[in-house]
């Protein structure tokens, strides 16, 4: 008999109210569905956009990986990398 272990991770998510601009809100909305996205998920992602500075070693770890791929060419010396 094989034993399974199952994990579950819960997301806890809080209903807000906003005040917006209607004709905003319908021009996200379009956008969002241009996009094939909800406005929650546009929303979401903004959320993280906008703490930032709390959430700088998750985005410099994504950005570097983004730019894995660029190649100087060689290793530069300490005074060429402290050039200004």
């Amino acid at each position: 008999m094989t034993l399974h272990e199952i994990r579950a991770y819960c997301i806890y998510m809080r209903n807000i109210t906003f005040k917006a601009d209607e004709q905003l809100l319908e021009k996200a909305r379009l956008k969002a569905k241009m996009e094939k996205r909800s406005l929650n998920d546009v929303f979401n992602d903004w959320l993280k956009v906008y703490i930032y500075p709390f959430n700088h070693h998750r985005n410099y770890t994504k950005i570097m990986k983004d730019f894995s791929y660029v190649d100087s060419g060689r290793k530069f010396t300490r005074d060429e990398m402290n050039e200004r």
